[in-house]
């Protein structure tokens, strides 16, 4: 199972050095992948609760963020290995065609390192500042992923569809991986399910039980083979919004969350169900705020996720 972690691209210690020491330390410590997300703006009376806060507010930390592609482009020139991840982009504040540009430049840039995590949005606010609508999102994100995949793999490239039209024109470079950097979603509803199944390189679940993901990736799997492709290239890629405690916390605990026993027990349980991935964001940790507590954190982490 490979390893990754969050830089600290959100909250008071985003900057240049600080995504920049993370990213360098985390290869030194052997994870496999460095990681961003996304938000586009934080509002002050929300109109879509958030629901991880008991009044629905977004996290202090939301206030301050660099943009997810520049942060990981940026981080790229400054190392060497390590892949560089979104979990994730959400795909109605975007033009797919813009998108790939970027995306590509990305990839070749790195020589070959982007992992593209993509999502729907569920912020009202946040959909109303990009101009896009919530209605068709399903639709359109099947034809945004198309649109992606056929810049991606075609030459020159041509599509017509509902939403989104691209003229027959050539779009050069292609990205480094081959046939296209691999695709994630982050879905939980059948209809984000089977679109995983069907569409994508692999699953992004996020503060699941060990025995939902099980379940659902059975299911995904199950889809994929009911639409003629192989099972084993629809892999689970958890993210783990991870907070260690001096003390045990009781039986309704979030998963990644509690003692370093127990979440080094969560880190086995998910190698155990077959992950491919597993990556760490301890941005919502009181003292993973700091670029101190980010990097104190992926120490730990690393100890508590060795064999």
């Amino acid at each position: 199972m490979r390893l990754g972690f969050n830089l600290p691209q959100i909250g008071p210690a985003a900057g240049p050095e600080a995504i920049v020491r993370v990213a360098q330390r985390a290869e030194e410590l052997g994870y496999d992948s460095v990681w961003v997300t996304e938000r586009l703006l934080y509002p002050i009376k929300p109109q879509t609760p958030y629901m991880a806060t008991p009044d629905g507010s977004l996290p202090e930390v939301y206030k301050t963020v660099l943009d997810p592609l520049e942060a990981l482009t940026f981080v790229a020139g400054q190392t060497s290995r390590i892949g560089l991840g979104t979990s994730v982009l959400d795909m109605p504040y975007y033009n797919p065609v813009m998108l790939a540009r970027r995306l590509t430049t990305l990839d070749v840039l790195s020589g070959g390192r982007l992992r593209l995590g993509l999502g729907l949005g569920w912020s009202q606010d946040e959909f109303d500042a990009a101009g896009a609508s919530m209605k068709q999102r399903g639709r359109r994100a099947d034809e945004f992923i198309s649109v992606l995949k056929a810049i991606w793999t075609t030459d020159p490239v041509e599509f017509q569809g509902e939403f989104y039209q691209v003229p027959k024109s050539v779009i050069l470079p292609k990205p480094v991986q081959k046939p296209h950097p691999p695709i994630y979603l982050a879905a939980f509803n059948p209809a984000g399910l089977k679109r995983t199944a069907t569409m994508a390189n692999g699953w992004n679940p996020a503060g699941m039980p060990v025995d939902g993901m099980k379940q659902m990736m059975e299911g995904i799997k199950g889809m994929a083979q009911e639409a003629g492709r192989d099972p084993s290239e629809v892999v689970l890629v958890v993210r783990a919004n991870i907070l260690v405690t001096d003390e045990a916390l009781g039986e309704d605990r979030w998963i990644f969350t509690g003692s370093s026993e127990q979440v080094k027990a969560d880190i086995a349980a998910t190698r155990e169900i077959g992950a491919a991935e597993l990556f760490f964001d301890p941005t919502f940790s009181p003292d993973g705020v700091s670029l101190e507590g980010f990097l104190s954190r992926m120490e730990m982490v690393r100890e508590l996720a060795s064999e």
